[in-house]
């Protein structure tokens, strides 16, 4: 028997215990004195938080709950960031080193390995990684092993809420579950909740902050006091009826932004065997005032969230035995592009009489968007392993990215951008339309060949040595 209260509204029960909720309304649910009791320390911000990982969201959200006047304790299983945390240091570019030096020096922000500070703690986020495993079956370990580590230390009066994403249900599947083992009530004892994360790396206007904030609790009482908290520490909570609704927003965001860089990938093939200009084509559409939202191609998806949302929710149809026609053709195409991006690559050196074996191929950037040094799930990694495969020598140039792990050939620095260099190469391509600390004037004086896959050389005319050509 699941130890839930039941104390939300407005739903209803199906004979297979499935909960069906009308079109949600956030209202007052009936507190119990632990939540009552946890939200007076909510909103006097005397609540202790920890946030197990401090990667990419954890440290940004870390920050944000520190400005907010919270203390915060990252729990990490690297020692090294650990070390660095308490020092006042930053490993991640949207972490600012003078806000972490500013948090640890205030008191307001330590880390620890030591899952026992879970027992001091009034709300826990966990920021854990969620990857595919080579199959493209989800890969929940790292959330089974921090909820694992938690578990000895669950007490009532606490808040647990996962930001990793995941497939519909696993919030309910999981922590339920833990909490049934602690022998406390979720909505009485405990509060759980999901609340999905949307940090987009490197987005000056767009922060965790100013960000609205999905918000699903297991009962109306976790989604109230989950609410409650983040409604200190960003400027919109948005409050759902359940967890898997709250899993199910993310999902679709990102499979939205999937399926559309899918279709306008295959309109990037489709305009070359066309003999037409893809980049002209979408701005003029653009033009549209109504009924139409430009998508851009490139060599392929990259990031944690777009190259793996989709797949999340595949999985879980697949096991509903529904197929997920869009998605998975999406995906076909999306998976396909630095292949596709390799063999335009054969045809520019055939045009020279070169062959792709033996040629030298600079590629400009490796960090899967503009200006940030995130390399997790991008195309420009598998751009260069399918060229090295097929025998071309290689090297790369990202100011942001000095080192970068290749599946075969190990650890790869970057090169150095000179003349001298860019005159050796038989083919330069831009992977990563880096807006900053990139000198295209040099590439194009000094190049020979050039295939820009993400259309930063558009405004470059004029006399210039290098023929260019757009994807």
């Amino acid at each position: 028997m699941k130890m839930v209260a039941d104390v939300s509204t407005g739903a209803r029960a199906t004979a297979s215990g499935a909960s069906f909720a009308a079109p949600f309304q956030a209202g007052a649910a009936v507190l119990s004195t632990h939540a009552k009791t946890l939200k007076e320390r909510i909103e006097a911000h005397t609540a202790r938080v920890g946030i197990i990982g401090m990667g990419y969201v954890g440290y940004p959200m870390a920050e944000i709950t520190a400005d907010a006047g919270f203390h915060v304790t990252g729990i990490e299983v690297d020692s090294r960031r650990v070390d660095q945390i308490n020092r006042g240091e930053s490993y991640i570019q949207d972490v600012p080193a003078e806000a972490a030096k500013k948090h640890v020096d205030a008191g307001k922000l330590d880390a620890t390995t030591d899952y026992a500070i879970v027992r001091e703690l009034d709300v826990v986020l966990i920021t854990v990684p969620t990857p595919l495993v080579k199959t493209g079956d989800p890969d929940l370990s790292f959330v089974v092993s921090a909820l694992d580590a938690m578990k000895p230390y669950l007490h009532s009066g606490m808040l647990i809420s996962l930001e990793s994403t995941t497939y519909p249900g696993t919030t309910e599947d999981l922590f339920v579950p833990a909490v049934e083992e602690a022998g406390l009530t979720i909505g009485d004892d405990i509060f759980v909740a999901f609340s999905p994360e949307r940090i987009d790396p490197g987005n000056a206007t767009h922060g965790p902050k100013n960000t609205p904030k999905v918000v699903g609790g297991v009962t109306a009482s976790c989604t109230e006091i989950a609410t409650a908290f983040y409604g200190q520490i960003v400027d919109k909570p948005v409050p759902l009826s359940s967890t898997t609704a709250a899993e199910m927003v993310k999902l679709y965001e990102n499979t939205f932004r999937a399926i559309n860089i899918g279709l306008v990938n295959e309109l990037a093939i489709i305009c070359h065997l066309l003999e037409v200009n893809v980049w002209e084509i979408i701005d003029a559409a653009a033009t549209k005032p109504f009924g139409f939202m430009p998508f851009y191609p490139g060599p392929g998806l990259g990031g944690h969230c777009i190259p793996i949302d989709p797949s999340y929710l595949a999985w879980k149809m697949r096991s509903m035995e529904y197929k997920t026609r869009f998605i998975d053709l999406a995906t076909e195409i999306n998976t396909d592009m630095p292949r596709w991006v390799v063999n335009r690559a054969g045809a520019l050196l055939n045009e020279d009489k070169k062959p792709l074996n033996g040629s030298k191929i600079m590629l400009i950037g490796m960090a899967y968007k503009n200006d940030i040094d995130d390399l997790r799930e991008s195309p420009a990694l598998d751009v260069f392993m399918l060229l090295e495969r097929r025998g071309a020598v290689m090297s790369y140039h990202d100011p942001y990215c000095p080192m970068a792990k290749m599946e075969e050939s190990g650890v790869v620095e970057s090169s150095p951008l000179t003349p001298e260099t860019l005159a050796e190469q038989d083919l330069i391509i831009v992977t990563t339309g880096h807006k900053e600390n990139v000198d295209y004037d040099m590439i194009m004086e000094h190049a020979s060949v050039v295939f820009d896959t993400r259309n930063v050389l558009r405004t470059k005319a004029g006399d210039v040595k290098a023929k260019v050509v757009f994807l």
